[in-house]
């Protein structure tokens, strides 16, 4: 695996770039800013890149727009996005941009290495992978009437599940539920938020939009 990051933390981007060397790959570039992050990426061709979400110089936005032009410019690159907080706002825009493998992550789970790497591999292989706290800071708590509000609990941790990149199966073994059981779970979801038919792929993408959306009207939500 060949990856670039692009993290302004002279720190932690050298941490990244030491705990993916002892693991055998290969970091092909390291930045401390986004100015040249695509033609970096043209010219070594990585796998997937690690960006920062907020990056100079104005430290808002730069990495998710960084992110949508490698996806857009460079066909089967993979992104992974690093946050200090959780940004519902970027978040969506991730997703909804996606052209292939992408994930969404706090900085704080780089300190489980065992648990990033996974997340990188799984984004490696086109898979999209949230931040479950996107999810868990907000379930519960008062918000303005959405469709969502309509989903069981379980439901919601059905749907947290799949905006993690699991399949089905994976959610079988997380909830140690019936494979029958999650299939239920999943039609219920997509048709109380109104997901209309598309691809499989494509209808857990929306339906995590929509869940995103949802959070994104709850009081303190990052606008």
């Amino acid at each position: 695996m060949r990856v670039v990051i692009a993290e302004d933390s002279a720190l932690l981007r050298a941490g990244i770039a030491r705990l993916l060397d002892d693991e055998g790959i290969e970091v092909a570039a390291s930045l401390g800013d986004t100015a040249d992050v695509l033609d970096t990426v043209r010219r070594t061709g990585p796998d997937i890149v690690i960006l920062d979400v907020r990056m100079p110089p104005t430290f808002t936005d730069e990495g998710i727009r960084a992110a949508i032009e490698i996806q857009r410019n460079c066909p089967g690159t993979a992104v992974l996005l690093l946050s200090q907080y959780v940004e519902h706002t970027y978040a969506e825009e991730l997703v909804r941009n996606a052209r292939g493998g992408v994930g969404y992550l706090l900085k704080q789970r780089v300190g489980d290495f065992d648990e990033f790497l996974t997340a990188l591999r799984r984004v490696r292989r086109g898979e999209m992978v949230l931040d479950s706290d996107i999810f868990r800071q907000f379930v519960g708590s008062p918000r303005q009437k959405s469709a969502t509000d309509l989903l069981t609990p379980r439901e919601c941790q059905v749907l947290e599940l799949m905006a993690t990149g699991l399949t089905n199966s994976g959610i079988v073994a997380r909830l140690e539920i019936s494979e029958r059981a999650v299939e239920k779970h999943v039609t219920s979801i997509l048709g109380k938020l109104q997901i209309p038919n598309s691809g499989e792929n494509h209808r857990r993408v929306l339906a995590v939009i929509e869940y995103l959306r949802g959070a994104e009207r709850l009081p303190g939500a990052t606008q």
